[in-house]
């Protein structure tokens, strides 16, 4: 069994007096290592080793640290494996998704060395004869990175790779739930021989995060989390007037137009449902089916998702996956008993299955209405809800008659239905005629209560920076 140090200044350090986290499979609920949560001091030491690593990160030309960004990629996908072994463990995933992601990784770390050239600023004529006004991309100083359990490999390197070759350093928080694969990419840091003090990854309580968010030398936070986590980075980033990068809930509606391919709508549908059982910041959480399909459509549903087994991915690959922990799969079965109490029908699935490990079946309500708390909060599990509408303007209202606004989607073969949801609808993304995928090459951003800012893309990249104006009399 594995215990690991925290990452600083290119070293794992450890502290006698370190509490230590431990990590849980949760498939079977195995104790598969442990952490030391760093203490306070180690935090604050972080921070100033990075923003020292900083000033001399930031003057190297955008070419040259690409050509160090493009050695930490050679490096993941030469520790792919080892990366994919402890993420599986401590996540349930299986071990060819769990590589796979290690592989994603690298690639967009590849795709933002890439940008290495293509970070443009602006030429502005001036009012006084003379004169030219220089707009400038700047890097913003050290970053904190906040980082999820749900797909923490490539979320930590999506955070990381933007701002490294935008010149910032990063002080990087994995989440409890899966920091062993964290300490994985940290040693793919220490191999790719990045500058020491640019990447540094600690494990963390929440008192010692606050404190690193807090840190006057800390110039931005991103997080992906819930919307209670992004409240409080927000009040975190208040005491130094840091920026804030929030991608938060999502309740991603699904709107099923007669004309759609059903088969193929209801086979993507509850695959996004039950891809990493429903963690996942874009699956489909809502289905809005117009009411003269409704019958067959909700009928496919069940068949998929009762054709869907859980179980354990490190036996058989194929089955669905286990939720992150038990306080998980409580609220899950909580929020599914609490919509039957209030009317909604359950088709198949709902109840916690015996033996080890944090499964839940995929589970499909229908009679649902919009006010209720299935269908207007996140879920985050493998449990779907079904509602039925008279015709697209009615669909749309109901689609974004809700807090959040991260993806949606829609399923027509009309282009002028899709092309009015897609100008319509109140959410970041729009899909048609799939399912969400996040391109890293698009911009991945909520709207609402969904977060501020984004990652991805020229935009995504872009968000690590901040403008300059220099007026050059001459």
């Amino acid at each position: 069994m594995s215990t690991d140090g925290n990452f600083i200044n290119n070293d794992f350090v450890s502290a006698p007096q370190a509490s230590m986290i431990p990590v849980y499979c949760p498939a079977t609920g195995a104790m598969v290592g442990e952490v030391q949560a760093a203490t306070n001091a180690q935090a604050m030491e972080a921070v100033e080793v990075a923003a020292r690593a900083q000033k001399h990160w930031r003057r190297l030309t955008s070419a040259e640290r690409a050509v160090h960004m493009q050695r930490l990629a050679d490096a993941l996908m030469e520790r792919r494996e080892a990366i994919g072994r402890a993420l599986a463990e401590e996540s349930g995933k299986s071990l060819e998704d769990a590589t796979n992601e290690a592989v994603y990784a690298a690639d967009i770390t590849r795709y933002h060395a890439e940008w290495a050239r293509r970070i443009e600023g602006d030429i502005v004529p001036s009012d006084t004869p003379d004169e030219s006004l220089l707009l400038t991309r700047e890097p913003i100083g050290v970053v904190a990175c906040l980082i999820p359990f749900n797909y923490p490999v490539f979320t930590l390197l999506r955070k990381i790779a933007p701002a490294m070759i935008t010149g910032n350093s990063v002080i990087v928080r994995p989440s409890n739930n899966t920091p062993r694969s964290a300490f994985e990419i940290a040693r793919a840091v220490q191999a790719a021989e990045i500058p020491p003090g640019v990447v540094n990854i600690l494990s963390m309580d929440h008192a010692t995060a606050e404190a690193v968010c807090t840190h006057p030398r800390v110039g931005m936070i991103t997080l992906t989390g819930s919307v209670g986590a992004g409240r409080k980075v927000l009040e975190y980033s208040q005491v130094n007037i840091a920026k804030s990068s929030l991608e938060l809930g999502g309740k991603s509606p699904a709107i099923v137009e007669p004309d759609a391919d059903l088969e193929q709508a209801a086979r993507q549908i509850v695959a996004s449902k039950t891809t990493n059982c429903g963690q996942l910041c874009t699956a489909i959480e809502r289905v809005y089916v117009h009411q003269s399909i409704a019958e067959p459509f909700i009928a496919l549903l069940k068949d998929n998702m009762e054709a869907c087994t859980f179980g354990n991915r490190a036996e058989d690959p194929s089955h669905m996956g286990p939720l992150i922990n038990e306080n998980t799969r409580l609220n899950v079965h909580q929020m599914v008993e609490r919509a039957i109490d209030d009317g909604a029908t359950l088709a198949t699935g709902g109840a916690i299955p015996p033996g080890p490990g944090h499964f839940y079946p995929p589970t499909l309500l229908t009679d649902c209405r919009q006010d209720m708390e299935i269908v207007q909060e996140e879920i985050f599990g493998p449990v779907l809800p079904v509602l039925t509408y008279a015709n697209v303007d009615e669909a749309l209202a109901l689609a974004n008659d809700h807090q959040f606004g991260l993806a949606s989607v829609v399923f027509t073969e009309n282009y002028r239905t899709a092309m009015k949801v897609a100008h319509n609808i109140e959410a970041g993304e729009v899909y048609i005629n799939r399912t969400p995928s996040d391109p890293y090459q698009g911009y991945h951003a909520g709207w609402k209560r969904s977060g501020l800012g984004g990652d991805d893309g020229k935009h995504g990249m872009l968000d690590y920076t901040q403008t300059r104006l220099v007026v050059l009399n001459y």
